[in-house]
């Protein structure tokens, strides 16, 4: 896609998502706006086929925080790996649209998530397959800032120093905010960068609103694994809704809504 088609296709997986979220009275929806940008640029790079999404030789892709999942069931929506009319169905009882991931459901799920620190051990062990039986494809896992004060995310990041994994792309959605409030007021993360770059790895800071820092990010490789610290805004694309802990959990009413989807529609 050139960078107006990026633009319009992240807009509609936005709209998705905010449709999909007031439709079935779900929540997350703020954490899911904040990584539109970011999972739609990862698949503008992995190498996948929505017509064989189990090829061995796919690239694979983790959404860690899958409490965002509505994005990435847009974005798989959008590239073809299911019929759209069933983004209709999130949430619904029998969809196999869940509230997160699961990896019967649909294709392009390569993992099931939920319980936040899961998704990178997962990856690093899907790297380290591609390393042992000597295969190209990368691994890419998408994580919460407020995710990271799990012990298992630092775990994997040693882990994945001491073998090499230089096909293991990490992106982070910095977005300062979890569950109950600010990631700097919970568990302050500082100094970010430079904890990962005391773990090993190749530490690259972007925004993650800008598809040209994301697309120049997601194709960097060298001897180390790649973490990408993406600053990003929770709830973007929609003012009320950015930078706001309420829209974690809360749901839009029938007047939000509308509000929400005019600012998208610009």
């Amino acid at each position: 896609m050139n960078e107006h088609e990026l633009k319009e296709h992240i807009r509609t997986v936005r709209k998705h998502v905010l449709k999909m979220v007031y439709d079935s009275g779900a929540s997350h929806v703020g954490t899911s706006l904040s990584c539109a940008d970011i999972m739609a640029c990862i698949y503008e790079v992995a190498q996948v086929n929505p017509k064989d999404p189990r090829n061995e030789d796919r690239d694979r892709v983790i959404l860690s925080k899958g409490h965002g999942v509505a994005t990435w069931y847009a974005v798989l929506a959008e590239r073809g790996f299911f019929d759209k009319k069933l983004l209709d169905t999130f949430y619904a009882d029998a969809s196999p649209l869940t509230g997160h991931p699961d990896i019967q459901a649909v294709p392009g799920i390569e993992t099931t998530t939920g319980s936040l620190g899961h998704g990178l051990p997962v990856g690093l062990g899907m790297a380290l397959a591609a390393q042992v039986d000597k295969k190209a494809y990368r691994v890419f896992v998408v994580l919460g800032d407020g995710e990271c004060d799990e012990g298992t995310i630092w775990e994997a990041a040693l882990a994945a120093r001491q073998f090499k994994l230089h096909n293991l792309t990490v992106v982070i959605d910095r977005n300062d905010q979890q569950g109950l409030g600010k990631t700097t007021d919970i568990i302050d993360l500082e100094p970010f960068a430079a904890k990962w770059k005391s773990f090993g790895w190749h530490v690259l800071e972007v925004d993650g609103h800008n598809h040209d820092e994301l697309l120049v990010g997601l194709k960097t490789q060298g001897e180390k694994p790649v973490v990408m610290i993406a600053t990003t805004t929770k709830g973007k694309g929609v003012s009320f809704m950015e930078h706001d802990t309420f829209w974690h959990y809360h749901n839009p009413d029938d007047e939000e809504y509308k509000k929400a989807l005019a600012e998208l529609d610009k």
